[in-house]
């Protein structure tokens, strides 16, 4: 029985190639398994199709290994004690960094990382493109540099003290004028009680009159007897 076998069968056949094998072993184990297919015109031709696709693949794999090999990848994560991340770096973190160092899309999958990086150093990462295809970079990861402020100028500064300036003067014009209305305020309430003395003085006065004016009456009228008493004196004598 002749069969072109699909996949690699180890001690048997590679891929591709067209056999004579035991019609049992074909068709119950080979042709079932899809390893291998009847040797006819139309599975012939698809496999040498096939091989031809692989080996553009192969071809280009090949140029993108040698485009990646020795390749350094620097990466920045923030550290703490011992060096270590906050947080970490992964498969995705280096495929993402290739690609804007090389400008070559590598799927994440095949960066060959037993764990995420967890602490600041270099480290030699694997990219299994294929089979026997497999370009090694170099991944160092350094300490982020903190961000510092950058403090405003000096001219920035007293614009922005002016405006709190010009909101304090008219506080203290407000203040003033508190001020002037309680200074104001003592000075109407004697204008009041000033009314209130000068009717008490003209009551008194009015009081003070009448008896004034009974003294008055009182010390001519002693008067008068005085003299009518000394004239009578006179007459008698």
């Amino acid at each position: 029985m002749k069969v072109v076998f699909l996949q690699d069968v180890p001690n048997v056949a590679r891929a591709g190639e067209v056999k004579e094998v035991a019609a049992g072993y074909g068709r119950n184990f080979l042709i079932p398994k899809k390893l291998a297919a009847l040797a006819d015109a139309q599975a012939i031709s698809q496999v040498k199709t096939r091989d031809e696709t692989e080996v553009q693949v192969d071809t280009e794999l090949a140029e993108l290994a040698r485009a990646l090999e020795g390749k350094e990848v620097n990466l920045k994560a923030r550290a703490g004690a011992k060096e270590r991340i906050y947080g970490s770096v992964t498969s995705a973190d280096i495929a993402a960094e290739l690609e804007n160092v090389t400008g070559l899309v590598i799927d994440k999958r095949k960066i060959e990382l037993d764990e995420p990086i967890r602490q600041l150093g270099s480290y030699q990462v694997s990219i299994k493109l294929a089979k026997d295809i497999v370009p090694k970079v170099m991944v160092t990861v350094t300490e982020e540099e903190a961000v510092k402020e950058e403090k405003p100028p000096k001219k920035e500064k007293r614009k922005a003290e002016k405006p709190a300036e010009t909101e304090k003067k008219p506080a203290k014009k407000a203040v003033k004028k508190t001020t002037r209305k309680a200074e104001k305020a003592p000075a109407k309430k004697k204008t009041v009680k000033k009314p209130a003395k000068a009717e008490k003085k003209t009551a008194k006065k009015a009081e003070k009159a009448p008896a004034k004016a009974e003294k008055k009456t009182a010390k001519k009228t002693t008067k008068k007897t005085a003299t009518k008493k000394t004239t009578k004196k006179e007459e008698k004598a």
